[in-house]
């Protein structure tokens, strides 16, 4: 079974990170988001929101399958089982940050790393950009299915 694991904090999972977890749904058996806790950063919506946002995009879907993960990214995988890191790409800057962690995931554990392309159409959405959206009163349903699960 070809496992891939999609990790990130998806504070929140945008429609750009619905359209990567669609693309790799045609690569792999299963398909796990790992909602994961980032130490370096102070979420927006807490993990049960999350949880349960992400869930409403998959629950029809079987080869999905979302769980909260904390700790190094390989070794989640290891116990997952999971063969590939899912990782989505907006442009050539997500490109030069993400090749270097692929290396080390590669060098540390010897687990590989899929690229995939968001659509163009959401290349300048990021997690980042929503939340400013958000906290500031602005509109977000553009860039978040099912946003009205986060408020």
């Amino acid at each position: 079974m070809k496992r891939g694991f999609f990790p990130g904090s998806f504070d929140p999972f945008t429609k750009g990170h619905e359209v990567v977890v669609k693309k790799a749904l045609s690569l792999f058996d299963e398909i796990i988001i790992g909602v994961g806790e980032n130490s370096s950063k102070i979420p927006l919506f807490d993990i049960e929101k999350r949880l349960t946002h992400i869930k409403s995009h998959f629950s029809e879907n079987d080869k999905v399958k979302i769980v909260v993960f904390k700790g190094l990214t390989v070794e989640f995988c290891k116990a997952q089982n999971a063969q590939f890191i899912v990782r989505g790409l907006r442009n050539s800057n997500d490109f030069e940050y993400e090749a270097a962690i692929a290396q080390m995931n590669l060098d540390l554990a010897g687990i590989e790393t899929i690229f995939l392309l968001t659509d163009v159409k959401y290349a300048a959405v990021s997690s980042t950009i929503v939340r400013e959206i958000y906290k500031n009163g602005g509109e977000i349903k553009h860039f978040v299915t099912n946003s009205e699960l986060l408020v």
